[in-house]
């Protein structure tokens, strides 16, 4: 079942109609990465720090992407092993599918992604990523991998796509460059967060 589950995905990938702009996450990680910067700006900053906003984290991607119109679509998918993001609010992956909301930043369409058991996060997220990089339709693509792991397949993966294309890869610290822009995750998690840097800077 998980294999004929996993071939209706990416067909479905294949024959989707995308938006111009698309946003690419390995959800499993985004989460751990949440939950390391909660527990450690608690201890720096001495305050609870509630759960990250799902759709302020969103739009604030949007923005690292270049996507600054306040009309336009985008379209979210998130892949994810686990049941769901323990450190966002919402953040139950059947609570967030196929769900859509408005803001600054224009309408962003949610899509999930199991990972079934036939495949591996990794090599869901570079397939995916080359599906959604060859899409005509797609102008500007903002892709969250677990760059600690996958950041030289998400190179390779991305070596060809169409210099016309706006691609930005978020990671938590800078790698070595590609054929693509690179902006740090940290700061999108952050303002969800609720973190403010007058809070950092006078610790």
């Amino acid at each position: 079942m998980a294999f004929y589950s996993l071939i209706r995905t990416f067909a479905r990938m294949k024959e989707t109609k995308w938006c111009e702009n698309v946003i690419l996450v390995d959800a499993d990680y985004v989460d751990k990465v949440a939950f390391d910067l909660i527990v450690n700006f608690e201890r720096m900053i001495g305050r609870q720090i509630p759960k990250a906003d799902m759709a302020q984290w969103m739009e604030c991607v949007a923005l690292d992407g270049g996507n600054k119109s306040n009309d336009s679509q985008t379209q979210v998918v998130l892949l994810h092993k686990n049941a769901k993001m323990d450190n966002f609010n919402p953040g139950d992956f059947a609570e967030l599918d196929g769900k859509a909301f408005s803001g600054p930043v224009g309408e962003f369409l949610i899509s999930c992604v199991k990972v079934e058991d036939l495949t591996t996060m990794d090599d869901l997220f570079i397939d995916s990523m080359q599906v959604i990089s060859n899409a005509a339709e797609v102008k500007r693509m903002v892709v969250v991998p677990d760059a600690e792991h996958i950041y030289n397949k998400v190179r390779e993966g991305l070596k060809h796509a169409d210099d016309e294309k706006h691609i930005t890869v978020l990671s938590m610290q800078p790698m070595q460059g590609g054929n693509f822009k690179q902006e740090i995750l940290g700061y999108s998690l952050m303002a969800a967060l609720g973190i403010k840097a007058d809070e950092i800077n006078c610790k």
